[in-house]
């Protein structure tokens, strides 16, 4: 799907049979007719394409052999940053990679055409937020609407997290990059578009020294040498910057004289940690650390909030997105305050911690036990006493909550690219919340569960596209879930009067004001409101696109959606917020 639109949009490609017996040519000479595809991830880990995207330290990874592959279920030492899997948009990877010999670099990178990394790097933005929208569109039409992709407004050097595979090259030089495409070799890259510049500057910095400190780079082959990986993690609120040096061994010679020379040339560096990791496995970090200056672990600010980050943490690596997209999930979750929510694969809590604030009470339940130490500490961090998390796997949580009678009124979700499992939905529906918000990263697996979700009486209301990969062919999507309307009836005859068998008259009409439907709001009503409280009116329209923001239901009202006959500006945001008091004053929301 996505391979064949970009195939049409760039219009380079030749047909099959042409492009088959370039490639084999080309194969041959690239050293690629035969490729280890079990090792396209190899004992020094780093897949190929973005240095930043590679499992830590998560026994029995099997990674594929394409870019920017995420491989865990939990979102903690998992770096689960790009969160690759099988999807439309993964295969968009491929396009590039079938093209490789007949197509010709219109970038600005250097190395595009080897990294595999940035997907889309050659096609304009707006083509690219164009391609992903309707994409998603295809996908999620047959279960609900999709709104506009929201896209970035500086679309590079958003990845505060940069990872670096360091190897030497035939005359003995380091060298410091990603691996190209399906191989085991290096790409060496001084700079790179999307990630952060001072990142790429430090990663610089530490290549240039090894020669003088005589510390060699791991040989793969041999099993000889130090320096594996470098590691950049860097705080976008805060500056704080971590340096993360991945061995091969303990020893680490003249460590101390290493650490200072670099903090002269980087006094900006706060923490500098060794990771050891002597595995012949495909992870990039150990279990092991070591921290050779500063506290071990860097803090950054995300919508308000203070989070501490290890080598290890899952923490979104574009953090002006990732601000959009948790804001989003917190206003179609349409918190009051009452409500009791449910953080599941809660990683080290930053949509429950986030959601505190709106909600009555929040749980956070991950699997992996560091994250849920992170998860804890952080909601200390920030003065949180109304969020617990606990370690456990959400969906058995769940349903033991369920069996316990317990309540919980908003679930939110944010499976890894995989998806989530139908289990984990059974379990949602067993305990019941109003309402569901899924976070996802891979829009295939998200139109798969929501087919689920229907099954199990939730209807997805609708859909947000985030764009926080410019430049890769990766998207993340926040979709609202509530309880469908009844679709049909069962009608019963009864006798009314006095005697057996019958109803009384009398205590039907009791029942009957009892449970008298409530008044049904109006946007008259929602107007007046607005007008007496604050001053102010509202147009329909802005009701409209509020209550259509929020997933709620729409009547027939010509002037809602005069907006979609002529252009309209949107509400402003203090009349966004008296929609929604008016709504809640409703019992709308």
């Amino acid at each position: 799907m996505i391979e064949n639109r970009l195939k049409n949009e760039r219009s380079r490609v030749l047909t099959e049979k042409t492009m088959s017996s370039k490639r084999d040519d080309k194969s041959a000479r690239y050293g690629e007719g035969k490729r280890r595809e079990d090792k396209a991830v190899n004992t020094a880990g780093g897949v190929s394409g973005k240095r930043g995207n590679n499992t830590a330290g998560k026994a029995g990874h099997k990674p594929e052999k394409r870019p920017l592959q995420k491989g865990s279920n939990q979102k903690t030492g998992n770096n689960r940053d790009l969160r690759s899997g099988t999807s439309a948009f993964k295969r968009g990877v491929s396009a590039k990679e079938e093209g490789h010999p007949v197509r010709k670099n219109t970038t600005p990178c250097p190395v595009f055409l080897r990294c595999g990394g940035c997907q889309l790097l050659d096609m304009p933005y707006d083509k690219q937020l164009s391609l992903k929208q309707k994409q998603l569109e295809e996908l999620l039409k047959p279960y609900c609407r999709v709104q506009p992709i929201i896209g970035m407004k500086d679309p590079f050097h958003y990845r505060n997290k940069v990872h670096a595979v360091f190897d030497h090259d035939k005359k003995g030089n380091p060298v410091s990059g990603v691996y190209e495409a399906n191989t085991h070799r290096v790409v060496p890259i001084e700079s790179c578009l999307i990630e952060d510049q001072k990142a790429d500057e430090i990663i610089g910095t530490i290549r240039g020294m090894l020669k003088s400190f005589k510390i060699k780079t791991f040989d793969e082959d041999t099993g000889y040498g130090l320096l594996r990986h470098v590691l950049i993690r860097r705080g976008f609120a805060t500056g704080d910057i971590m340096v993360v040096l991945v061995t091969a061994s303990p020893v680490f010679p003249s460590k101390n004289n290493f650490v200072r020379a670099l903090r002269e040339k980087h006094p900006e560096i706060t923490t500098i940690v060794q990771n050891i990791n002597g595995r012949d496995t495909s992870m990039v970090l150990g279990d092991r650390e070591n921290v050779l200056y500063g506290k071990g672990y860097i803090e950054d600010i995300l919508c308000g909030f203070r989070f501490r980050i290890s080598s290890k943490s899952f923490y979104q690596v574009n953090p002006v997105q990732t601000e959009v997209l948790y804001r989003k999930a917190i206003e179609l979750a349409g918190l009051t305050g009452k409500e009791t929510v449910i953080d599941a694969y809660c990683g080290i809590g930053t949509i429950g911690i986030v959601a505190s604030q709106e909600a009555d009470r929040v749980i956070g339940v991950e699997l992996n036990r560091d994250a849920v130490r992170d998860a804890a500490q952080n909601a200390k961090i920030n003065g949180i006493k109304n969020a617990q998390f606990y370690c456990n796997d959400a969906g058995a949580f769940m349903s033991k909550m369920a069996d316990n009678g317990e309540h919980v009124d908003v679930v939110f979700m944010d499976p890894p690219r995989s998806g989530s499992t139908e289990e984990f939905i059974q379990s949602v529906a067993k305990i019941k919340p109003e309402k569901v918000v899924y976070v996802s990263c891979g829009p295939e697996t998200l139109a798969r569960d929501l087919g689920v979700f229907r099954k199990m009486g939730y209807e997805a209301k609708v859909a947000w596209g985030v764009d926080m990969f410019p430049q890769a062919a990766h998207v993340e999507t926040v979709v609202l879930l509530s309880h469908k309307k009844a679709d049909s009836y069962i009608h019963i005859d009864v006798e009314f009067g006095e005697g057996e068998g019958k109803i009384p008259v009398d205590s039907i009409a009791k029942r009957a004001e009892a449970y008298k439907p409530k008044e049904k709001v109006t946007y008259k009503m929602i107007k007046e409101y607005i007008e007496a409280k604050y001053g102010f009116k509202v147009h329909t329209a802005y009701i409209a696109e509020v209550k259509r923001n929020l997933g709620l239901p729409m009547y027939d009202a010509p002037n809602a959606v005069e907006e979609l006959k002529q252009p309209r500006k949107h509400p402003t945001p203090e009349k966004v917020e008296a929609i929604k008091d008016a709504l809640r004053y409703f019992a709308v929301i």
